[in-house]
């Protein structure tokens, strides 16, 4: 039997984190990058060059490989269509995929499926702004439907005169009501065409100017029924959506429940925390599922496994501080994505674990900081090093 290839729209960090769950499950693996030096070149061989946005090239890359995936939901809707009709295995299909690329038409969905969405708006016109106004209040958050990431396409308005600036530059906009939450929290799951699903645990999240910076698996302190709730309502989008590969959903706690914020259909940030942590990553389970493999478990390895992402700062050096944070600390995993750097800029991610979560979350909050240069003295909160490697070479967890 021939191994099948996969081939991956995209060249950035997720599809460079793909390659080694491909070359371990003996998938053969292509990439499709924006450009030459994308950080997924770096590390797969079969890499085309060109543009997504270009229908003829997309199909070029298609038809030569047997399932096409992605790094990014930002391919036109309708050349993933044209693919379709084509008859080129495209997953998750466009059917799924335009509730990720479209937010308005993720809300209206979420609202006919009956779960919970903060309060929002489609804005078109002055009169849409000063009704949604009327209704929450000031002051309320303004997104493009499409694109953004990172805090892009977001901004919070506090007068009329803000949004009518900004509606005059984008035709459409969505508003939504200002959640006052007490906590953000994501969950992943895993959907096979056959229907199998897998969901990991619920983590907690923190997000820097806009920019994911820390996930906690397990949530702290998240009550069994929450839990369960949140598991219901992920497994129920992406049985009704069709959904194929993994999936997050992002949401605000609140101090009675949880309100559904964003969705995306891919690998994604707040399971980067599974590659150490859990049996099956993310990234090889996402392979599973689109190529309609059995799944394999989600389940925790240790009691608490944290990551955090290395943000850029202001020194371009990442390789002397990552050699002190091997040296400190020998059970730390540091993930590079070969990216330039520049301040905010998402340029790798470090994950710990362990049973003390406090311990757990100093050490993999120290590496990061230190990597990117922000923090600069041995943390107060870390052993000496040479207790550390102690304790690595006798085998205990940390």
């Amino acid at each position: 039997m021939t191994f099948p290839r996969i081939g991956v729209i995209g060249g950035g960090q997720l599809a460079r984190m793909l390659a080694p769950a491909a070359e371990a499950l003996g998938i053969r693996f292509s990439v499709f990058a924006e450009t030459a030096d994308a950080p997924a070149t770096q590390v797969i061989n079969e890499v085309t060059v060109g543009d997504y946005t270009d229908y003829p090239s997309l199909k070029a890359f298609a038809e030569t490989v047997d399932v096409v995936t992605f790094d990014h939901e930002h391919v036109p809707p309708e050349h993933l269509e044209a693919l379709v009709a084509a008859g080129h295995a495209v997953r998750p299909g466009p059917q799924a995929l335009i509730f990720a690329q479209d937010k308005i038409r993720m809300r209206t969905k979420m609202d006919e499926l009956g779960l919970p969405n903060p309060a929002w708006a489609e804005i078109t016109s002055e009169a849409d702004i000063t009704a949604f106004a009327d209704r929450v209040g000031y002051p309320f958050i303004l997104k493009t439907p499409r694109g953004g990431y990172d805090g892009k396409g977001v901004r919070v308005i506090e007068r009329l005169d803000e949004a009518v600036e900004w509606l005059s530059e984008v035709p459409q906009l969505l508003a939504e009501e200002k959640v006052d939450f007490t906590r953000e929290l994501a969950v992943m799951v895993a959907r096979s065409p056959m229907g199998q699903t897998a969901v990991w645990p619920v983590v907690e999240t923190w997000q820097e100017n806009g920019i994911c910076k820390e996930a906690i698996a397990p949530a702290p302190d998240l009550s069994a029924e929450k839990a369960r709730t949140i598991t219901e309502a992920i497994l129920t989008v992406a049985g009704t959506l069709d959904v194929t590969g993994v999936m997050a959903m992002e949401m605000f706690e609140t101090a009675d429940g949880f309100l559904i914020n964003e969705f995306a259909m891919r690998p994604h940030n707040t399971g980067h925390w599974t590659q150490d942590g859990a049996v099956t990553s993310q990234f090889e389970q996402h392979l599973r599922a689109v190529l309609d493999l059995p799944l394999g478990s989600p389940a925790a390895r240790e009691e608490v496994s944290v990551m955090v992402n290395i943000l850029g700062a202001d020194h371009e050096d990442l390789y002397q501080p990552y050699l002190h944070v091997m040296a400190h600390d020998p059970a730390v995993k540091v993930h590079l994505y070969g990216k330039s750097v520049r301040p905010g800029r998402k340029v790798g991610h470090v994950n710990a674990y362990g049973e003390d979560r406090a311990h757990v979350v100093a050490r993999a909050r120290h590496a990061a900081d230190f990597i990117a240069g922000v923090d600069v003295d041995p943390h107060p909160q870390m052993p000496a090093p040479e207790n550390l490697l102690a304790d690595s070479d006798a085998g205990t967890e940390l």
